[in-house]
């Protein structure tokens, strides 16, 4: 018999991540998941033994480490995330080795975060697999440049981009997302959460407004230039009950096994910023109606989960397209699977059981990467969430 794994989490203790994390390793009747703070990791520290099996959790909601990240004592300000993505890569490399010389196990490849944390170069990989994203002219490392405002005016005449996303490169969770209009008077305004002080700082705000001046727009953009940069086409969303939808889909061992669809009055759909769940029996009933096929959107986010192959669990911002026929994948999340009270599609293996949960059920299968559709995924203790919000 395979003795269970003893499992580490590499997270901050008070997030929530770890907390729905370590009730689910509970819940399948496994030894406690004891946690290895980023704190101390940061710091040059690190505990583990051999025979582990580590896992890394987003590093988000703790002061003290977003100060050693990103530099600034105020976890509100936009800037800063380029410093982030170096102290953040840096620190999983020498986290790499530290697990490995002490002879435990990562369960994702310590590489994929210097890609997946970076747009650009993300875009650039899921276009050359093959998986449907929208046009960027940043893409991958040959990408255009953009060092200010007049760079991004140039790109979008040059591709013939009248309306794009510019977003930081290293960005999470909308934070510095600006949805950019132009029309052929040369009008220009920016839907964003993002809120510019007096003084010129930017700060993340929960409410999603519009700059309606260039002069405002080419203010925060020159602000954010020096973090990078990365343009694509914005797509026009389908719609569900007068609002824009997307989809979140959490991909697992290569298998789509959640899916939430998320609307807004906004061009940006996270639930923190006014998203709201929306219905998913409704979108695949649109597909239906449309001519197309709900396994083949599925089929879409599992091909760039394989863009991934060494991160057994992504998050996928799958981009439904007017009419619900086509789709293009917006993002792929590291730490997409922060969907409390969500659980397994019918049909993915997953049902009954939540993201974190179906995870642990996953590790439990004892399968490298990739299960084949007849390997279930099955534990000895259903876990569901009924309380908490996401911030997806």
């Amino acid at each position: 018999m395979t003795p269970s794994p003893r499992l580490v989490v590499v997270g901050n203790p008070d997030n929530r991540r770890v907390g729905y994390f370590r009730d689910a390793v509970r819940a399948a009747g496994l030894p406690e998941a004891r946690v290895e703070p980023w704190l101390d990791v940061l710091r040059g520290g690190g505990r583990f033994h051999p025979g582990e099996t580590v896992r890394l959790e987003s590093p988000g909601e703790d002061a003290d480490v977003e100060r050693l990240l990103r530099g600034t004592d105020d976890p509100t300000r936009v800037e800063g995330t380029a410093r982030w993505y170096e102290s953040f890569t840096a620190a999983t490399a020498r986290l790499a080795r530290t697990v490995g010389e002490a002879g435990a196990v990562l369960i994702d490849d310590p590489a994929e975060p210097a890609v997946l944390f970076d747009k650009r170069l993300a875009h650039a990989r899921l276009r050359e697999a093959g998986v449907p994203v929208p046009e960027s002219p940043t893409s991958g490392p040959d990408g255009q440049p953009v060092r200010d405002w007049a760079d991004v005016r140039s790109l979008m005449a040059g591709f013939g981009l009248p309306r794009v996303f510019v977003k930081l490169a290293h960005g999470s969770s909308a934070s510095g997302v600006l949805a950019v209009e132009t029309n052929g008077t040369g009008r220009v305004q920016a839907t964003t959460s993002v809120e510019r002080a007096p003084d010129g700082r930017l700060f993340n705000s929960l409410r999603v407004r519009r700059y309606t001046t260039e002069r405002e727009v080419a203010a925060i953009v020159d602000a954010l230039a020096p973090d990078g940069l990365h343009i694509e086409r914005w797509l026009p969303k389908a719609v569900q009950h007068g609002r824009a939808a997307d989809l979140r889909v959490v991909v697992i061992d290569g298998r789509a096994t959640h899916a939430v669809v998320r609307t807004s009055r906004s061009p940006m759909t996270n639930l923190h910023l006014g998203g709201a769940r929306g219905d998913l029996g409704a979108a695949r009933a649109a597909i239906s109606a449309a001519g197309g096929r709900w396994g083949d959107a599925m089929d879409v986010c599992e091909r760039a989960a394989d863009a991934f192959p060494g991160t057994r669990c992504v998050g996928i911002d799958l981009l439904p397209a007017v009419g619900w026929r086509r789709f293009a994948v917006g993002e792929v999340n590291a730490f997409g699977d922060l969907l409390p009270g969500l659980t397994g599609l019918p049909g993915s293996g997953a049902e009954g059981l939540d993201t974190y949960a179906a995870q642990v059920a996953a590790l439990l299968c004892g399968t490298p990467n990739r299960p084949t559709s007849t390997t279930p995924i099955t534990t000895s203790t259903s876990t569901t969430r009924t309380t908490g919000t996401s911030t997806t």
